[in-house]
């Protein structure tokens, strides 16, 4: 969300409504494509993951368990392919938290910092988490339950922002992208506080 902004927003400067309605085109069709790729993309390893692993293999619940059972059932090839995809990923996220941090400091709060204390914030935590043996699997969850409580909190401001006539002009969003943002974003809370709430503990109606 915030990277996105930040990099779009020097991308060209609109001198009046039709260039901005151009730059807008352009940016919804970046936004749309890059979404529809990831979402293939986590299909892609749901799907992969079901067909490998539920008939006979539901044990399977670690990340190496994941790449050693991967070879006998799909070849070593596959399980090469989950490799390097696990680590272009993790390279990936890190860059973007970098990033996204700078973005973050610089744009919001116009706080600057030595570039590498900056890249020392995001990616000593990551080292961390390999040196003192942390489970990554329950690290990868824990990461989840964090963003699940951060991520509300920019997705009901751009929610806010984008609805507003005084900030938005002519391109203040309609009745109905409202209507459907607005779903949107209560069916993302509502799958937050499921995560959340079976992550503590808490017994949640109709789910057992």
């Amino acid at each position: 969300v915030f990277l996105h902004s930040g990099l779009t927003q020097y991308r060209g400067q609109a001198r009046n409504d039709t260039e901005r309605r151009t730059l807008l085109r352009f940016s919804n069709i970046e936004v749309v494509v890059a979404l529809a790729i990831a979402g293939m993309v986590n299909m892609a390893m749901v799907i992969m993951a079901a067909a490998a692993f539920h008939n006979g293999h539901s044990e399977v619940a670690e990340i190496e368990t994941a790449y050693h059972t991967l070879t006998p059932l799909l070849g070593g090839a596959a399980a090469a392919v989950f490799l390097v995809s696990l680590l272009t990923s993790g390279i990936s996220s890190s860059v973007v938290g970098t990033m996204a941090g700078q973005m973050i400091m610089q744009g919001f709060v116009r706080f600057s910092i030595p570039i590498w204390l900056r890249r020392a914030v995001t990616m000593v935590p990551a080292f961390a988490v390999i040196a003192w043996g942390v489970n990554p699997t329950q690290a990868l969850v824990m990461s989840q339950v964090v963003l699940s409580i951060a991520l509300p909190v920019p997705m009901l401001a751009l929610l806010h922002f984008t609805s507003s006539r005084r900030i938005m002009g002519d391109f203040v969003n309609g009745k109905r992208i409202m209507a459907l943002a607005s779903f949107g974003a209560l069916v993302v809370l509502t799958l937050n506080f499921v995560l959340l709430a079976g992550e503590f503990g808490m017994p949640i109606p109709f789910l057992g």
